[in-house]
């Protein structure tokens, strides 16, 4: 939660980092639509409660289909191969911050 919380004020102080965009391209990539099935699914979710930062879109029609689309992963992974062909420490240090394990 800390980790979050310095990210959204660094965020609010214009300083988002190479970093930033690689770790959440990677969580955009690899992320699970689970909460958006919920969403869809569940009578009354509780948003609060839901990851939904995978969602693209929701439609609910007057005969009660759902219909939700994801973002486009192929989009972010071809994001994230250009970032990672970008870094000067190369394909280790990438994989490192895919892992998380990445604080300089």
């Amino acid at each position: 939660m800390e980790q979050t919380d310095a990210l959204q004020e660094r965020i609010r102080a214009g300083d988002v980092r190479q970093r930033d965009v690689t770790r959440r391209l990677a969580e955009l990539a690899f992320g699970r639509a689970n909460d958006c099935v919920r969403l869809a699914l569940e009578d009354a979710p509780d948003l609060k409660a839901l990851d939904l930062s995978l969602l693209s879109e929701v439609r609910r029609n007057d005969k009660g289909t759902v219909e939700i689309k994801l973002i486009d992963r192929l989009r972010a992974l071809e994001q994230l191969a250009a970032l990672a062909g970008e870094q000067d420490s190369g394909m280790d240090s990438f994989l490192q911050a895919l892992r998380g394990g990445e604080e300089a």
